[in-house]
């Protein structure tokens, strides 16, 4: 069983590493308005994910990738990944979380794009980058590299943080369910962005989770 994915592995599953793209519908709360949420984040902040398998700490450089810094922390700071869960999850390679529970909410935030940020950083081994489906697409998803996944720097995936404790709770996170649709057996994008949580319930219930995500004083 191997630990780390191959650099040819790496770049075939990357282009699974993407957001689904289709039509938006309202939502409610402080999250209805990508726009809005739009403070600039610290030079450097740490957020601290409460999952189902336990906690797990993401420092951030915002001179890494300051978009994705930014976008980051205000999706932390108002609540989006609270619930979320990580619905991809490759041995080797990365787990991938960022779609919310609410598929309403979700709906608004899928095509509030971010511009790309060079890549500054490599894609090692707990790394913390956006995943997007193309240039400029950057939204909501991100993953954590399990694996140096060097590959992934040539094809525009900047790094914006790292898990600084915890790894071994990401490592321990479920991915029974392998690669998702149309690829494989797991989760498909598509319907999790329609019918949110309560698809994966249904389908996916090993799945962890995120109880709450929070910007750490």
């Amino acid at each position: 069983m191997r630990l780390q994915a191959s650099f040819a592995f790496a770049a075939a599953l990357a282009a699974g590493i993407v957001a689904w793209h289709g039509a938006a519908t309202a939502a409610a709360g402080d999250l209805s308005d990508p726009a809005a949420l739009n403070e600039k984040a610290p030079a450097v902040y740490k957020a601290k994910f409460d999952t189902s398998k336990g906690p797990f700490v993401v420092e951030v450089h915002r001179d890494w990738a300051p978009n994705g810094a930014d976008r980051f922390y205000n999706l932390v700071k108002n609540g989006y990944y609270d619930a979320a869960r990580f619905f991809r999850v490759i041995e080797g390679f990365m787990v991938q979380f960022g779609i919310n529970a609410d598929p309403n909410i979700a709906g608004v935030w899928r095509d509030a794009n971010i511009k790309d940020d060079p890549v500054k950083e490599s894609n090692r081994r707990g790394m913390v980058t956006f995943a997007t489906a193309g240039p400029n697409t950057r939204t909501t998803q991100v993953f954590i590299n399990f694996g140096d996944n060097a590959a992934l720097d040539g094809q525009g995936f900047a790094p914006f943080g790292k898990v600084i404790s915890g790894m071994e709770v990401v490592d321990s996170l479920y991915g029974g369910y392998g690669e998702g649709a149309p690829n494989g057996n797991g989760p498909d994008q598509g319907r999790l962005q329609q019918q949110g949580n309560a698809y994966l319930q249904q389908a996916f219930p090993k799945l962890d989770s995120i109880n709450q995500a929070t910007i750490e004083e």
